[in-house]
């Protein structure tokens, strides 16, 4: 039996990356180095791009490159390629390089096992970049937040601030023996959080909540587990008053949940979310 293919979503064509270095950067990180002539010459201005990285189901037998579309039009979706999604930590344009940085969980998930066995010369093909936020000039001050898997987006952000702009950074980390590099910038603060096995989010949550809103007029970016983007919302727009077009806010994961769970439900889980603090707002909360 085949799959039908999908109507009216136009499909991308994947880009080509070949793996050129591999970095431990902490027990819980490695970065890939990857050149992608495909990207050569393209417009990427913001500091939160992220590509999707595309992987073979293990009982699928066909490997890279392949068709897309054809694979879409002759195999059962179980077959279809998968894809996973990661922020790149840096890009050249004019050379194709750029990196990508993995959260590790040892053989658990697809992408994270792969960049531990990956070499110089693998390749793998990617759709995008996509991208929708960098520091704004009309700022002075930002509130930049997440976990590792917003970590990349963190540091080209502060790499991006604008000149004489300061800002706090909350970084969510395992432990103290997890941290990894940042860039240093004056009138940048690093705050690293530990989760010491709390659950993901919470502590990170309690230290941007216990800062208070800043003063000044901020921009915010803050990104990672969903649960911890709810409990953060609840903070900005209802019992701070914050304009929604100040902040960028959004789950990249969610507990229990593969990508592809996260993906089909997100949807459902802001809408609820919103519904939520409507209804805290209209009792005057």
């Amino acid at each position: 039996m085949t799959a039908p293919a999908r109507k009216n979503r136009p499909i991308r064509k994947p880009i080509e990356a070949t793996v050129t270095g591999t970095t431990r950067l902490s027990p819980d990180l490695i970065r890939l180095s990857l050149n992608a002539p495909g990207l050569v010459g393209k417009d990427l201005a913001f500091s939160d791009h992220y590509i999707k990285l595309i992987f073979v189901p293990e009982e699928a037998d066909y490997a890279w490159p392949f068709d897309i579309v054809e694979i879409r039009e002759n195999l059962p979706r179980e077959l279809h390629p998968v894809t996973r999604t990661y922020t790149l930590r840096r890009v050249d344009t004019l050379t194709g390089d750029f990196e990508v940085d993995f959260v590790t969980h040892g053989d658990e998930g697809l992408a994270g096992p792969w960049s531990q066995r990956a070499e110089e010369g693998d390749t793998i093909a990617f759709l995008g970049p996509g991208g929708a936020w960098a520091p704004d000039s009309d700022y002075e001050h930002f509130v930049l937040a997440g976990d590792e898997t917003a970590a990349p987006a963190l540091a080209a952000a502060v790499e991006k601030l604008p000149e004489g702009a300061s800002a706090e950074v909350y970084v969510e980390i395992a432990n103290a023996k997890t941290k990894f590099s940042m860039p240093e910038r004056e009138n940048v603060n690093i705050h690293w959080v530990y989760r010491d096995g709390a659950t993901p989010g919470t502590a990170l949550s309690a230290e941007v909540r216990s800062a208070g809103i800043p003063q000044q007029r901020t921009s915010w970016f803050i990104h990672g587990v969903a649960e911890m983007i709810r409990e953060l919302r609840r903070f900005l727009f209802v019992d701070g008053g914050v304009d929604k077009a100040d902040v960028s806010i959004s789950g990249y994961w969610r507990i229990g949940m593969t990508e592809d769970q996260w993906q089909s439900s997100k949807q459902e889980f802001i809408a609820a979310v919103e519904q939520s603090e409507a209804q805290e707002l209209n009792q005057g909360h």
